[in-house]
């Protein structure tokens, strides 16, 4: 089979549907992953990619989804016979009809212990040793790694086709909360890849109208949506659109200047049959519609900012950090903050449910003191126990409260013990999760997010925290809050921080109360360190003399970080306001007198 590129815009590309639904509904025990069918189901996979093709499609994709060393179980070996094999079956069906055959490649979930780009590439060189020219990457989240991944397929095939294809919301936002629009534009200032578009994750209505909002010209725009949204019965998973009303829609979508089109997770061999006869029905001239100019994003309201508008004058803030009670007890909480507010601090940061136990919530409390008290709250936000629905809400209702900071922690794992009955819920990390609210800043909330994150100046490693500061800061983290500096190594690196991450950084100051916490935080707390000499020096103190050293070193160390920080980051430490009342008369008579 002689195979061709598709760049005739007039003429649309038809591709086939989906793969493991259908498969799924036709085996009365379907292997999975499904990708597995291609050596245990042969004959069933050849027949769907037939029945595709008889229904009209031009191209088709190996059944090779999530055939990858992370997704598929089994040993390497297993894994590239289920890409050969894949590649076979699909070639075979696509003999003598002129149809493509693209190599399909889903996402790889990348962690400390997997070198994504790695994993991608070994994919990749088992279709190019197959000879394999037409690649698709779909479902995607984010295009972080399809640049090199493009620009390696390029370099060993210069002649290879290659589309990218993301997974987004009804909103436009993918599960890793970035923007579709965005994610496009990126990818159309990338020459190695030659067409990118949307498929998965929703359904034709959603991307036919998120479409609307885009410009098309440029790079061809492909669209391959689910039928619709999926019902669970007995656990199995239905679609219940029709295939008149998804050939509808899609028509709507080739009417935008889309040129490549096809279905995702319950489509069938019908509803591309009932696709390519509608498009056939349409002349060239009806079809093609001027592309539309983007919509803009929500204009932004002039908002205050008084903590941004104070550090945009040079001066340093202070921000004091005060635990949620466990309990409906606020007493001592907005006693506390009162008493911070006349010492004139300029935020409270409020923590969410430390160490993964149950506290009033930070957002609600965030909102409370603001209503009260009119100070700057900077809630904790972690990635733990949100979904991303319920993290926009939460975003939602802050924005609408004129809460403008939040700080984005992963969040602490559920305790060991309580895992059986607790599951936790991590749809992010912290630099995903400031991605997120990033987007929904451009597109979403009237007053922008100043999106703050943790520096831990105590990591052994600091220039992998750098590394990571970075990814953060493009993911548009503005500010970083350090973990407690209590020893020379935290002031070296709080400095290299200063000289190297182009942001505001806030210095992590926490009192110690007695020898017996210096131990405990020094040996129980990660993320902290704390100096011997320090440690030894609250030996046999009695507790004035413990308190007046809380005051004594906490002093210290704000003089010696001082030159490096846009401001001071306190840490109350058992509820011992009157000690970080003091440190902070402390550190504003350091700011008069510098």
């Amino acid at each position: 089979m002689e195979e061709k590129h598709c760049d005739d815009h007039q003429k649309p590309l038809i591709f086939d549907g989906a793969m493991g639904t259908y498969y799924a509904s036709l085996s009365p025990n379907p292997v999975s992953p499904c990708e597995l069918a291609n050596l245990y189901h042969r004959d069933a996979i050849l027949n769907i990619h037939r029945q595709y093709i008889e229904a009209g499609c031009q191209a088709i994709k190996t059944n090779t989804f999530a055939a990858n060393r992370v997704s598929l179980p089994g040993d390497p070996a297993t894994v590239e016979k289920v890409i050969r094999e894949g590649w076979h079956i699909a070639r075979e069906a696509a003999r003598d009809t002129g149809v493509l055959v693209f190599a399909d490649i889903g996402p790889i979930a990348a962690d400390d212990a997997v070198d994504a780009a790695e994993a991608y590439r070994e994919v990749i060189d088992v279709f190019l040793d197959l000879g394999a020219s037409h690649f698709l990457f779909e479902t995607f989240s984010s295009d972080e790694y399809l640049a090199g991944l493009s620009r390696y397929i390029k370099e060993k095939n210069p002649d290879a086709y290659i589309l990218a294809e993301f997974a987004v919301s009804p909103e436009g936002l993918t599960r890793l909360g970035k923007s579709g629009r965005k994610l496009i534009e990126n990818i159309r200032q990338v020459p190695s890849i030659d067409a990118c578009g949307f498929n998965c994750y929703s359904g034709p209505y959603h991307l036919l109208e998120y479409i609307k909002s885009l410009a098309t010209r440029g790079k061809p725009i492909s669209v391959m949506p689910n039928a619709g949204y999926p019902t669970i019965v007995n656990n199995r998973t239905f679609y219940e659109n029709t295939k008149e009303y998804f050939a509808g829609q899609m028509v709507e979508v080739f009417r935008q200047g889309v040129s490549i089109l096809g279905g995702c997770c319950g489509t069938t061999p019908d509803f591309i049959r009932e696709l390519v006869a509608r498009l056939e029905g349409l002349a060239p001239g009806e079809a093609a519609q001027p592309a539309r100019s983007p919509k803009s994003p929500l204009k932004k309201k002039a908002a205050s900012n008084l903590l941004l508008e104070k550090l945009e004058q040079g001066q340093k803030i202070i921000a004091v950090e005060l635990d949620p009670p466990v309990d409906t007890d606020i007493d001592f909480f907005m006693d506390s903050a009162r008493r911070l507010k006349e010492l004139e601090v300029d935020a409270i940061t409020i923590a969410d449910c430390p160490i993964a136990r149950a506290r009033v919530d930070s957002s609600l409390m965030a909102c409370k003191l603001k209503r009260e008290l009119a100070i700057t709250p900077i809630p904790h936000l972690t990635c733990r126990d949100r979904n991303i629905n319920a993290t926009k809400a939460l975003l939602l209702g802050l924005n609408i409260e004129d809460i403008n900071h939040v700080l984005v922690v992963t969040g602490d794992p559920i305790p060991t013990t309580q895992r059986d009955e607790i599951k936790g819920v991590f749809n992010f990390n912290s630099a995903l999760l400031a991605g997120y609210i990033s987007s929904l800043n451009d597109t979403v909330f009237s007053s922008p997010f100043n999106i703050c994150a943790a520096l831990n100046v105590n990591a052994r490693n600091f220039s992998s925290q750098l590394q990571r500061a970075r990814k953060k800061i493009d993911s548009g983290v503005g500010m970083f809050l350090t973990q407690p500096v209590l020893s020379q190594q935290a002031v070296e690196n709080l400095k290299t921080a200063r000289e190297e991450l182009p942001v505001r950084i806030l210095g992590g100051i926490l009192p110690l109360v007695s020898h017996r916490n210096a131990c405990f935080v020094e040996n129980e707390i990660s993320g902290i360190s704390v100096a011997p000499e320090i440690i030894e020096r609250y030996r046999d103190t009695s507790p004035e003399e413990a308190r007046r050293l809380a005051v004594d070193i906490s002093t210290a160390m704000a003089e010696a970080i001082y030159p490096y920080v846009d401001g001071y980051y306190l840490i109350t430490p058992f509820k011992r306001i009157d000690i970080v009342a003091e440190i902070i008369g402390r550190i504003q008579a350091i700011s008069k007198d510098s």
